[in-house]
């Protein structure tokens, strides 16, 4: 591989014009997890201060957190951002989050200053992945599934739009990737956050005969 290539979610356009000074190809997607995929092993998700906070008071951030990790085997929050984490909620709360992400979850945290410094580190991860380690890069990578359950998992977290998270519930829900590949979009809507939208998705990706 010539050139290093990253993916970056859709969301995150304002950093496009950052990499321009480095050696890579940069591919605009709509991403499952995180918002930069630097390797088959390596996605990262960045939060501003802001959000950061914010996604601990919504509970966003372990559900985000949590299917990186069941989808990646390194991956890496960035918090970017110079301005204190502590002017927002009650200090332990802050500390107990960070702890978690650390030593529950096992996923590294980065601070970077802006965007600038954000579009070089993770430049200089993929550079290391891509270059240096000879990883392939994808949009989707998933630890080999060694049980039924995780085999069951990996499937349907393959159909449009589901996320590992949203594949348990799917399976919680219907008990068998059968009967979820035989539900109509109504029964499919049942489930949470699988709106009519991805439920469309799924029947056509399931009934669309192949060309």
């Amino acid at each position: 591989m010539s050139k290093v290539l990253i993916f970056v979610d859709n969301r995150e356009s304002s950093i496009l014009d950052y990499f321009k000074q480095y050696d890579c190809i940069i591919q605009k997607k709509m991403l499952l997890y995180g918002d930069f995929i630097c390797s088959d092993r390596v996605c990262i998700e960045k939060k501003v201060t802001k959000d950061f906070i914010q996604s601990i008071t919504d509970k966003r951030l372990f559900t985000q957190l949590k299917a990186m990790k069941d989808n990646f085997e390194k991956p890496i929050l960035i918090i970017e951002g110079e301005e204190s984490l502590y002017g927002y909620l009650q200090p332990n709360i802050i500390r107990g989050a960070l702890a978690a992400i650390t030593v529950d979850l096992s996923i590294p945290t980065i601070w970077t200053r802006d965007l600038a410094d954000t579009a070089g580190l993770v430049y200089w991860i993929a550079k290391r992945e891509q270059i240096d380690e000879k990883r392939e890069v994808s949009l989707r990578n998933k630890k080999v599934p060694e049980t039924v359950k995780e085999r069951q998992e990996y499937l349907i977290s393959s159909l449009p739009d589901i996320s590992s998270v949203r594949a348990k519930d799917l399976l919680k829900h219907f008990k068998t990737p059968q009967k979820i590949f035989n539900a109509d979009e109504k029964e499919l809507k049942e489930v949470r956050g699988v709106g009519e939208k991805i439920a469309k998705k799924t029947k056509e990706v399931l009934e669309k005969e192949y060309e």
